[in-house]
C-alpha cells in the first residue's frame, strides 16, 4: 500500500503503459525529479517549485559531476539472506523509464535494513514514510522519491535492481554508499530528446502533412515573434511559462513529436527537457534557434 507521500509524489505525465494501478496523480512531476529541467528556467518565467539541489550520490552521469564506480563490500556483516540484490531478474525493461523511491541506510546498519524491511512486507508500512524518518539521502525530504530515471543514470548495482524489480514490490541492494530498499512505483516508454538541424526541419515544413500532424512551439516573447517568425509555430512566451506550463498536457498530445523553437535554442533546450519530463515521448529542440534557421534554411526569415 501506497502512504500518502507516495501517492502524491507519484505524479504520472501520463498512464503507465505497463500497469493499470499506476499511483494517482496530485503533484507536478517537477517536484520530484532530482535534477529539474526548470531550475533553468527559474530566472525566466514563473514556475513550479523543482527539487532541492542537493544530488543523491548514488546517482551518476546525468545526475551529478563525476560518474560513481561499484564499491567493495568492506566485509561488513549482512542479513542471514546473504544476498546484496533481492529482486529477480526476471523483469525485461529494455527503453524503459521507471518511476522510483528508496531509503538508504549505512554499510554497518543491516539490522535496521531487515527491520524497515518487515515492517513493508509483515507490518503494512509505507517505504516513503520510513524514508522521511530513516534514510541518509537527501531525497528522504520528498518521502525518498527519485522520479522518473532510466539506464545510465545510476551506480550499476542500484540500476540493476530497479530494472529487474517488479512493480511495488519492495526490494533491496547494496552499494558503495550502503544499503537500499527501493520500490519501482511506475514505467513508462523512454522518452526521445534531440537536436533537429534548421534545414531537416525545413524539409519537413514544405510537407503540408507535417504542419498538420506534428506540434510546433515558439517559446520566444511577443516583440521576438513580431520581428521574425515560422508558420505553423504557436507561440508560448517563456516568462507566461507559470501561465501554459501547468495545462501542457491539455493543450497538447504527450504522443506526439513535439518542435521547440526560440532564438538561438538555449531557451527551447530547457523547455524540451521540461516536456520530456512531463512525459512527451518525443521533443525536438531547433539546434540554432529561429536564428539559425534563417541564416542556414530559409533567407526569406529575417534574424535580428
Amino acid at each position: 500500500m501506497l502512504g500518502l507521500r507516495a501517492r502524491a509524489a507519484a505524479q504520472l505525465p501520463r498512464p503507465s503503459p505497463s500497469s493499470s494501478s499506476a499511483p494517482a496523480a496530485s503533484l507536478s512531476l517537477a517536484r520530484l525529479v532530482c535534477a529539474s529541467p526548470l531550475a533553468a528556467l527559474a530566472p525566466l518565467a514563473s514556475a513550479p517549485p523543482s527539487a532541492r539541489a542537493t544530488q543523491p550520490a548514488f546517482l551518476s552521469a546525468r545526475w551529478t559531476a563525476a560518474p560513481m564506480r561499484p564499491g567493495g563490500t568492506g566485509g561488513h556483516s549482512r542479513p542471514t539472506t546473504r544476498v546484496l540484490c533481492t529482486a529477480t531478474g526476471s523483469v525485461q525493461r529494455e527503453g524503459k523509464e521507471l518511476l522510483v523511491q528508496h531509503l538508504l541506510v549505512g554499510e554497518k546498519d543491516v539490522r535496521l535494513l531487515v527491520d524497515l524491511e518487515k515492517s513493508i512486507i509483515a507490518g503494512g508500512a509505507d517505504l516513503s514514510d520510513l524514508a522521511v524518518e530513516h534514510s541518509l539521502c537527501p531525497s528522504k525530504e520528498n518521502g525518498g522519491m527519485l522520479g522518473w530515471v532510466r539506464k545510465g543514470q545510476m551506480v550499476p548495482e542500484f540500476e540493476e535492481a530497479a530494472f529487474s524489480a517488479p512493480l511495488n514490490k519492495v526490494v533491496r541492494c547494496k552499494t558503495k554508499f550502503g544499503w537500499h530498499l527501493l520500490q519501482v512505483l511506475a514505467e513508462r516508454d523512454q522518452c526521445v530528446l534531440q537536436d533537429i538541424d534548421p534545414e531537416e526541419l525545413h524539409t519537413k515544413m514544405q510537407d503540408p502533412s507535417f504542419l498538420e500532424e506534428a506540434q510546433l512551439i515558439d517559446v520566444r516573447e511577443p516583440d521576438e515573434v513580431e520581428k521574425a517568425s515560422l508558420p505553423g509555430f504557436k507561440v508560448l512566451p517563456l516568462r507566461q511559462f507559470g501561465t501554459w506550463g501547468p495545462v501542457m498536457t491539455d493543450e497538447f498530445n504527450p504522443q506526439k513529436d513535439t518542435y521547440v523553437l526560440c532564438h538561438h535554442g538555449m531557451r527551447s533546450m530547457q523547455v524540451a527537457k521540461w516536456l520530456q519530463s512531463q512525459g512527451f515521448k518525443k521533443v525536438y529542440n531547433v539546434a540554432g534557434g529561429i536564428h539559425a534557421y534563417a541564416v542556414k534554411a530559409d533567407s526569406s526569415i529575417p534574424t535580428y
